[in-house]
């Protein structure tokens, strides 16, 4: 079965909005493929509350990259975008008593994946630029380039923990503007490349 890999704190000025330091190196924590639906409405868990909505750039791993690889952009298919949806008052509750916070993060519904587009269409992919509406309303910028971690980083680092696997998917980090979305409001991705692209949907 895929892997879901999300890395967090990938975006300075996202790390200090939410009082976090900035990393030194990768933040990693992973997601059940369970937690995967599209933009059409679909069960979520925990449907009466407040969610966190993170938008980011997902990277659809295509070619294996054994233990140790180093693959840079070449084991990457295609690119999605994708909402890592956040319980924030769990998470916060959680690395205050010191625990881990798997149950804000991995849940029925929590990784949103939009359709994917081939990197052959991108451009310079390292150049992407995203923005997310809710309800209309912009809430969250961002582009690769501002990233800590770049994709080939984001990559070699990964495969120091395990192999990547046709399949896999990593979820790249969130820019700053991370906010409460709730069931039954609209969003809308759009991805600025070579080919732009822009897609609705509804939690």
């Amino acid at each position: 079965m895929a892997t879901i890999w999300c890395i967090g704190r990938n975006y300075a000025k996202h790390a200090k909005e939410l009082g976090n330091a900035v990393p030194s190196e990768p933040v990693v924590f992973l997601k059940a493929a369970s937690c995967l639906r599209g933009l059409e409405p679909a069960p979520v868990a925990f449907p009466d509350e407040s969610f966190h909505h993170e938008l980011e750039v997902v990277l659809h791993i295509a070619e294996a990259v054994p233990l140790g690889g180093d693959p840079g952009w070449s084991c990457v298919g295609a690119v999605s975008l994708g909402l890592d949806l956040t319980r924030r008052g769990v998470q916060g509750d959680c690395k205050a008593r010191g625990l881990p916070w798997t149950t804000a993060k991995s849940f029925a519904g929590a990784a949103i994946l939009g359709p994917s587009v081939p990197l052959d269409e991108l451009g310079d992919p390292a150049a992407l630029a995203f923005h997310l509406d809710v309800d209309g309303e912009r809430r969250q910028e961002g582009q690769l380039a501002d990233m800590l971690f770049d994709v080939p980083t984001l990559l070699r680092y990964l495969a120091t923990l395990a192999p990547l696997g046709p399949g896999d998917l990593v979820y790249t980090g969130t820019p700053e503007g991370v906010g409460p979305i709730r069931v039954g409001q609209s969003f809308t991705l759009a991805l600025h490349a070579a080919t732009p692209h822009q897609w609705t949907g509804m939690l």
